[in-house]
């Protein structure tokens, strides 16, 4: 038996969350206290029966501990994309500043070619839009990611995540998803992208 105390424990909600413009209370308190801490219960569960999962078995066509270990990173890249996505809400919108608007104007020739390329990228995926720093190539891109452990490239550090699973817009804006983007653009704090483009640059 493997010993492990990895209990996860679920961040505080921002309350700055709850008073967003295009935002309902009902939409951040369904996507936090449903979507995100049900993710935080999983990892614990699965992290619980790893514990005794028998390894002998394994095997990549099927098996109990095969099954428990993509489990394991579907849920806990559920937790931390919601973490970051929860994160850079709240602020006033607007656009970035410093090195990070300088690195986008540089990488995407401008702020406006950026937010085309970002919109788009929400648009096309079915669970996530992430503004990435690529540390091979030194470069900010748009990824994106049909489920939170598909799309996933390693060497990529998020600075700015969007979630596109409806279960993130549907109540206040149905099938409008254009609607809900520009709303979550409206509502970006951009400080947070900032400070995670600026942190991963000294790192280098």
């Amino acid at each position: 038996m493997i010993k492990s105390d990895n209990n996860l424990r679920p961040l505080p909600l921002n309350p700055r969350l709850l008073i967003m413009p295009g935002f309902t209370e009902r939409q951040i308190l369904e996507h936090y206290e449903v979507l995100y801490k049900g993710y935080i219960n999983r990892v614990n569960e699965i992290r619980k029966l790893l514990l005794s999962a028998d390894r002998k078995d394994a095997n990549a066509t099927y098996s109990y501990f095969r099954g428990l270990k993509k489990g394991e990173t579907y849920a806990i890249d559920g937790v931390l994309l919601h973490e970051l996505y929860f994160e850079n809400l709240g602020g006033p919108g607007g656009m970035p500043h410093g090195e990070l608007m300088r690195q986008i104007a540089k990488d995407f020739g401008s702020y406006d070619a950026w937010l085309e390329d970002f919109k788009a990228t929400g648009m096309a995926a079915r669970g996530w839009a992430v503004l990435v720093y690529d540390r091979r190539s030194g470069k900010l891109i748009n990824y994106l990611l049909d489920a939170h452990d598909h799309g996933v490239v390693q060497g990529a550090e998020a600075v700015l995540v969007l979630d596109v699973y409806e279960h993130a817009y549907f109540i206040d804006y149905g099938t409008r998803k254009a609607d809900y983007i520009r709303a979550f653009m409206n509502n970006v704090d951009w400080k947070v992208a900032e400070n995670r483009f600026n942190r991963i640059k000294n790192l280098l």
